[in-house]
C-alpha cells in the first residue's frame, strides 16, 4: 500500500506528513478489509477552499468547497489489480469546523483525519446517499479514528480529547 501526500499541510492542523500517511494507511487497511479488496496506491491532495471549489466543479459538477472528494481508478497494465485513488481533502474546512467546535474538544487534526477516513470509506464503495448510509459511514469512521495506533494520526493531546468527547458532529 502506497500513500502519497501532495500539497501543504497547514501548521494549524497539528499533523505531520508521516502521521498523516500512517493514519491514511490504517484507514485504507480498514476500508479494504471491509470489502475484501486490495488498496494499492492512494494520493492525498491537501487543498484549501479555493482549490476545493475548482476540483468539486470539475469532478462532481457542483460549485463550492467541500470536505473531501474521492476519485478511484482501475489498474492500468502492467499495474496489479486493486484500488487506486485520490482524496482531495480540504484543510480550510477542517480548521474552520474545529474552531467552531473547540469547546467540545474536537481538533482540526481530528476533523481532517475524519475527512481522510471518509474518503477511504468511499474508495471501498461505501456511500452516504441515504440517511442510513451516512450514519453507517460516520459510525465506522469515528470508530477508525478512535482505533488509530499511537504512532499514527492524532497527536496525543488531540487523541485524548477525541476519546473524551461524547458528542460528535
Amino acid at each position: 500500500m502506497k500513500i502519497l501526500v501532495q500539497g501543504r499541510l497547514p501548521d494549524e492542523l497539528g499533523l505531520t506528513r508521516s502521521r498523516l500517511k500512517a493514519a491514511a494507511a490504517f484507514f485504507a487497511e480498514r476500508s479494504a478489509r471491509r470489502v475484501r479488496a486490495v488498496f494499492r496506491e492512494v494520493a492525498i491532495v491537501v487543498q484549501n477552499d479555493e482549490t476545493s471549489d475548482v476540483v468539486h466543479r470539475a469532478i462532481v459538477g457542483v460549485a463550492g468547497a467541500t470536505d473531501v472528494i474521492t476519485q478511484s481508478y482501475d489498474a492500468m497494465p502492467p499495474e496489479p489489480n486493486g484500488t487506486y485513488g485520490e482524496l482531495y481533502v480540504n484543510a480550510d474546512q477542517a480548521l474552520r469546523f474545529a474552531a467552531r467546535h473547540r469547546r467540545r474538544g474536537w481538533s482540526a487534526a481530528s476533523e481532517f483525519l475524519l475527512y481522510v477516513a471518509h474518503g477511504m470509506d468511499h474508495l471501498s464503495g461505501a456511500d452516504d446517499y441515504s440517511d442510513a448510509g451516512y450514519r453507517a459511514m460516520r459510525r465506522r469512521e469515528l470508530r477508525w479514528l478512535k482505533e488509530l495506533p499511537a504512532d499514527a494520526g492524532l497527536p496525543q493531546t488531540a487523541r485524548r480529547r477525541a476519546e473524551a468527547t461524547k458528542e460528535r458532529h
